[in-house]
Parts: C-alpha cells; sequence; structure tokens
C-alpha cells in the first residue's frame, strides 16, 4: 500500500458565528468548499476497487473549531437510497468517527493491546478509548441513543462534552437526505471513573489533531458484517488504531473573517513571592508599536514584557496597540492580583 500523504482542515469559526446544532446547515454556509470532505475520498474496505455511486450513497462532511474552546464541529450531510435504523442494536446506517487529539498513535481498543496476557475485563476498563476516542454515530437515531461512545467511558457522548441534532423526513428502508450535526471533546486521557480525571485534548491554532472516519452502510441486510464499509483511512484498522488516522490542521480565521487589528493580551504569574508576572501580547492584525500601561504607574513598549509589582494589589493593566489600520486598546480589570 502506498504511503499516506494527504492531510485535511479544521475550519475555525468566529466566536460570535458558533454553529447552532439543531440540524439546519446554515450556519456551515460560510465554510469555504476547500473544507468538504466527500466521498471521492473514501474507499470501500469490502471491495477496493469500487467506486462510489452517488445513487446508492452519498457523504459529504466538514469540520469546525472555534478558539478557546476544545471542541470539534461536524456537519454530517448523506444521501442513501436505504436508510437502516430500526434496530435497538449495533445493526444501523452508521458514521464512525475516531479522534486522537495529540497524535500519541497507536492501538485504542482492548483486542488491540499490546500485552496479551491481560484478561478482556482489565484491558477494556484501563485502556480502550482512554488515549483517542471512538464514536459510532447511529444515522439516524431512533429510540436509542444518538451514539455509542466506543469504550469504558460514555459520559464523554453526553453534554458538556457533546451535543448532536438530526433533520430528516425519510422512514426506515426509504432513501433520502440526512443532516446531522454534532459536536465532541477530544481527550488526551479519559478513564472509566468519569470526568474528574479526564485531560482536554488543547486545541490551538495550527495544531494538528489525528482525525478518522467510516460510513457504514446497510442495504437491508440482516448481518451486521455484510454493510459496506466506506473508510477515509486506506486502513481499515483505523477504527482500533490511531496510528491510521490522518492529520487534520486546526486552521486559523480565514481572511475574510479576521479583524485588521484588534488589542488582546493574557498573562501568567511567573513567581508569586516576587510579583513577577509574564505578559503577552496576543493582538490581531499588522502591529507597529506597543504600549503598556500596568497599573501601578509604570509602564513598558515591548511586546512581550515581565513586570515586578513592589505592593500587593488588584491592577487594571491596559495594552494600546498602533498598527496600518490605526490603533486598539485591550483593558482588563483586575484580572491582574498579586499577593
Amino acid at each position: 500500500m502506498a504511503q499516506e500523504t494527504r492531510s485535511y482542515k479544521v475550519f475555525q469559526f468566529p466566536a460570535n458565528m458558533i454553529p447552532r446544532v439543531d440540524g439546519d446547515a446554515d450556519d456551515w454556509k460560510m465554510v469555504p468548499d476547500s473544507y468538504t470532505v466527500g466521498m471521492d475520498q473514501l474507499v470501500n474496505d469490502k471491495n477496493l476497487s469500487a467506486k462510489p455511486d452517488p445513487k446508492n450513497m452519498d457523504v459529504k462532511v466538514k469540520v469546525g473549531w472555534v478558539k478557546g474552546l476544545n471542541r470539534l464541529y461536524f456537519l454530517y450531510e448523506a444521501y442513501d437510497n436505504y436508510w437502516d435504523f430500526t434496530h435497538p442494536d449495533l445493526h444501523n446506517d452508521i458514521f464512525e468517527v475516531v479522534v486522537d487529539g495529540d497524535r500519541s498513535g497507536g492501538p485504542l481498543i482492548a483486542e488491540q493491546h499490546p500485552n496479551k496476557d491481560l484478561s478482556w475485563s482489565e484491558a477494556y476498563f484501563s485502556f480502550h478509548g482512554v488515549h483517542a476516542q471512538n464514536y459510532h454515530i447511529f444515522t439516524p437515531a431512533e429510540g436509542k441513543d444518538w451514539a455509542l461512545a466506543w469504550g469504558s467511558q460514555p459520559w464523554i457522548k453526553d453534554l458538556p462534552y457533546a451535543n448532536a441534532a438530526y433533520h430528516y423526513n425519510f422512514r426506515p428502508g426509504k432513501a433520502g437526505k440526512l443532516t446531522l450535526e454534532f459536536w465532541i471533546t477530544p481527550f488526551d486521557y479519559a478513564g472509566p471513573e468519569g470526568p474528574a480525571r479526564a485531560v482536554e485534548t488543547k486545541l490551538e491554532e495550527n495544531k494538528k489533531i489525528g482525525l478518522c472516519w467510516a460510513v457504514l452502510d446497510y442495504d437491508d441486510v440482516n448481518d451486521v458484517k455484510k454493510q459496506d464499509f466506506w473508510n477515509l483511512s486506506r486502513e481499515h484498522k483505523m477504527y482500533g488504531n490511531a496510528s491510521f488516522l490522518l492529520p487534520f490542521t486546526l486552521m486559523p480565521l480565514e481572511p475574510s473573517f479576521r479583524r485588521p487589528l484588534a488589542a488582546q493580551w493574557s498573562f501568567q504569574m511567573v513567581d508569586p513571592k516576587r510579583r513577577l508576572v509574564a505578559f503577552t501580547d496576543k493582538s490581531e492584525g499588522k502591529i507597529t508599536a506597543w504600549q503598556w500601561d500596568f497599573g501601578d504607574g509604570t509602564t513598558s513598549t515591548e511586546q512581550h514584557p515581565m513586570h515586578t509589582y513592589k505592593e500587593a494589589g488588584k491592577y487594571v493593566v491596559v495594552l494600546w496597540v498602533e498598527g496600518p489600520a490605526g490603533k486598539a486598546r485591550m483593558a482588563k480589570v483586575w484580572d491582574v492580583a498579586v499577593p
């Protein structure tokens, strides 16, 4: 098999345009077509030479994120000539998503645990879905939960870690189009004990995550092993091994959504005993000058200054920035408090 070279993009939604999860795709009209992953990117694991037939199944997927939120948003639009969703078990048309937020790779299901001396129970509850997660999303889900979070942590498919909504008007066994919107939270660690010790994947601009999906399509068959399995990865076992996922880059805002100039900053307490604080400029746009007011009568023109406060207290810190687009200011009231 040829070495995998494909990579994909995750669209950044502006913070004031976060998509509503309501089964309506209107919020996604702003997403350029270059972010769409179509059926032409998938391979049929049961017949590698098969070409997608849009009269049988046609799928389009877009993925998004919002800076500051550790969520991946999905729009799944699919036409199928036969929707199968009457059973209460795993027999269902499925959109299977696997995510490895920190690209740690390797097996993620009990059956593939490297230590074969472990019992199924030991492997499942200590390993399955812990460092990368697999979601079997039922398309659609009627009379059952929207997804199987395949692992020992079913809590990851519920609020506040996930949410989903559908729109469709077909009945079982009929043809039609389905729109599915959902978001999930990727985890670097998600254990069976619940969210108390969980570690969400920190999503940041230009970061690459491991991601892949498959479409499981029944066409009036009763055997779970006889469904078509259309896979974005060229490796069938991507469902249980994160090394077979593909890189998806968390993109910056598209140029049309960027502000020409906006002041923004963050800070970190470096040494509380010395009252030493590090300030980081996070402004947007082309900037030629910075002016900091630390709230104690001192200032700086550095982009990323360090400052030592002489007295304990709560301070109003202000950053002014200047560039070809003009001037901008960001003040934060009492965020900076030193002991």
